[in-house]
């Protein structure tokens, strides 16, 4: 049900003549002050538009196509020259019927109005008005700076469109606020005079739909009323509370995201999934789970288009600049000098969650940065690791839009950074010490013999229940000494035990080598139906694996795939050993195991797990080329293909 609003008077300021110019629907271009209450359900839907070169047209035909009456305020930011006044408030009053005011001092937004920024300010949403701010000298990035405010002040109720331009400024805000829940449009590439800042917002993979101008108009108009965009913010814990009555609903929603991505989020923090799946539902004007399940069951688009926003999660080069600060000038120094007394030459890193790789390439600038001269003296390998497919695509080209001048200095920039017209690339020295794959931390085996874990803000994401099995897999994973770092709202919980807190305002842990870590348990991906197998067996055991299945599993060996294999489960676990395979496999020290990550040397690991995920994703037989294993006394390829007849 739409929230109730209080009347509000049209605009501001009386109309005015310009360039002896008359029109009924031409208003003031400065912007008066309007008291309102502070009562944040009074606050209505923000949409922000940034256009650069041909945004104005795209503009106009934007607001030609828009009803006077939403309920929304609309804020035009366009990249605009500093040195001259802006008749852009004029002319675009032209298309609507609308009030079009120019943003001066502080303003409080009112309803079914426009606003436009000042050609020499940037204007961010803050404290429930319209702020003006300097503008950067740096580089035009007015667009994703008021974006991100949006995202901060206004969450669900904000809106983002990404119109013509040049550059890329926007990508950065739109990711801001899909995160925050608010919804985000880009014109499409062929309807746009200059395609640059589209196309970059695009293939961010952050923008809800892709549509001309025009077709963006309609759809905001079709989603103005739906209970998502007007519910007030102080109502939204009631409707949490009235989804987990709709309990049944969501598990169906859940199964069919298990059933096609093979990954259970019925364990993960329901509040935060309801949220997500709202903003999905208002996207297709949906207003039940009953409904929005239905609609999901023979809809793999939007099972994956669901996937990806259960997934996304706001990250950024260096976020949190007092963590990387006390690793390099504290943590990593004794790290490393640890390591050189004990004449040790790797270095290893994870970073679960990683999203689209910023935390893996900050930290990796980071101990490049504290080695120096060093660095080719050392092995260092840093892994990236997250659930979608398609941000850890993103991560290993490591392209990342202008907006990272912001967080990356200009010394980070020259050293580690290639620039490509409006964007950056890390640096191929970089990349090469990064490895990115997909993983589940609460089902697939944690990487083994890491010297530090940075794990900020995934935790609160899980359920009490995850939480108590990814900090022992934490703990198991960890060289004796090794750093564990966690989110600000974060911390081990009742596993104090297993680590100890050094930084407290970082949230810093070291691993107490002293204490026997607790077993480690694992979730099952049910995406893999056990029932193939029969009953699931003890690990190493073999029993109850199935005489039939390991004949056939001899024949498909022998036939193709000799001299050197293991037949594994569902699990992960070794049930046979083929030939000799000493030179991929190795016992570490610790506790026995027949997990095939923890007996994999340490090198194959990454390239293994992404062979046999792609193998079961795809159903077909798989290899994976030019993967070496590196042993004492010889270099020696990998085992083969791994098939999906061993599963």
């Amino acid at each position: 049900m739409a929230a109730k609003r209080k009347a509000t008077s049209k605009a501001s300021s009386p109309r005015v003549k310009t360039s002896g110019t008359k029109s009924p629907h031409l208003k003031s271009t400065k912007a008066k002050s309007v008291s309102k209450s502070a009562d944040d359900n009074l606050i209505c839907p923000i949409v922000g538009v940034g256009g650069s070169a041909g945004g104005f047209e795209a503009a106009m035909e934007l607001l030609r196509h828009l009803p006077p009456k939403t309920g929304m305020t609309f804020v035009i930011v366009q990249h605009l020259d500093p040195h001259h006044g802006s008749r852009l408030p004029n002319l675009l009053a032209k298309a609507t019927s609308m009030p079009v005011i120019e943003v001066a001092g502080t303003t409080t937004p009112q309803p079914n109005t426009v606003y436009v920024q000042p050609p020499n300010k940037c204007v961010v949403a803050k404290n429930r008005k319209l702020t003006l701010v300097s503008r950067t000298e740096r580089l035009n990035i007015a667009i994703d700076h008021f974006f991100e405010s949006v995202a901060e002040e206004c969450g669900s109720r904000g809106i983002g469109i990404v119109l013509s331009g040049t550059g890329s400024d926007g990508t950065a805000g739109l990711r801001a606020i899909k995160a925050a829940g608010g919804l985000t449009f880009a014109q499409t590439e062929e309807s746009a005079k200059f395609d640059a800042m589209p196309r970059s917002a695009i293939r961010s993979g952050f923008v809800d739909l892709i549509l001309p101008p025009d077709a963006i108009a309609r759809e905001i108009r079709r989603i103005a009323d739906h209970p998502y965009i007007r519910r007030p913010l102080a109502d939204a814990k009631q409707a949490e509370q009235a989804a987990y009555r709709q309990a049944d609903d969501l598990g169906r929603i859940f199964l069919s995201l298990t059933k096609q991505m093979g990954v259970d989020f019925s364990a993960y923090k329901e509040s935060t999934l309801i949220r997500r799946i709202q903003r999905r539902m208002a996207l297709h004007r949906i207003d039940s789970l009953k409904r929005y399940a239905l609609f999901l069951r023979d809809n793999k688009k939007e099972i994956e288009a669901l996937f990806d926003d259960l997934l996304i999660n706001v990250t950024r080069f260096f976020r949190d600049e007092s963590v990387f600060r006390a690793l390099k000038k504290r943590f990593l120094p004794a790290l490393l000098k640890k390591k050189n007394k004990d004449r040790q030459r790797d270095l290893r890193v994870w970073v679960p969650g990683c999203a689209t790789g910023e935390e893996v390439y900050s930290l990796a600038i980071c101990v490049l940065e504290a080695l120096g001269s060093k660095a080719s003296k050392m092995r260092i390998q840093i892994f990236g690791t997250d659930l979608s497919e398609s941000v850890i695509e993103h991560a290993r080209v490591g392209i990342y839009p202008g907006a990272i001048e912001k967080d990356v200095s200009r010394a980070r920039r020259k050293r580690f950074f290639i620039k490509r017209d409006s964007t950056y690339q890390i640096h191929r020295n970089v990349r090469d010490i990064c490895t990115f794959a997909r993983q589940n931390i609460a089902a697939d085996p944690p990487f083994s013999r890491l010297d530090m874990i940075s794990c900020r803000n995934v935790l609160i994401y899980l359920s009490p229940e995850l939480h108590k099995r990814c900090i022992p897999q934490f703990h198991y994973a960890l060289n004796p000494g090794g750093l564990l770092i966690l989110g600000p709202a974060e911390s081990v919980g009742l596993y104090d035990e297993l680590f100890k807190l050094v930084d407290k305002k970082n949230k810093i842990y070291t691993k107490e080598a002293t204490t026997a870590p607790r077993p480690a348990e694992f979730i099952p991906q049910r995406g893999l139906e056990s029932a193939q197998f029969g009953a699931r067996s003890a690990a190493g055991t073999g029993v109850n694996f199935g005489a039939d299945l390991l004949k056939m599993a001899d024949r498909i060996i022998l036939s193709t795939y000799a001299p050197a294999a293991v037949v594994i489960d569902e699990s992960m676990q070794v049930q046979q050993f083929r030939g000799r395979t000493e030179l991929f496999l190795e016992h570490a020290p610790g506790p026995a195991t027949f997990n095939l990550f923890q007996l994999a040397r340490t090198n194959l690991v990454p390239d293994l797990w992404e062979t046999i995920r792609r193998s079961i994703k795809t159903d077909k037989p798989t290899r994976k080329e030019r993967a070496r294993s590196t042993s004492r006394s010889c270099h020696s390829k990998s085992p083969g293909p791994i098939s999906r007849g061993f599963w």
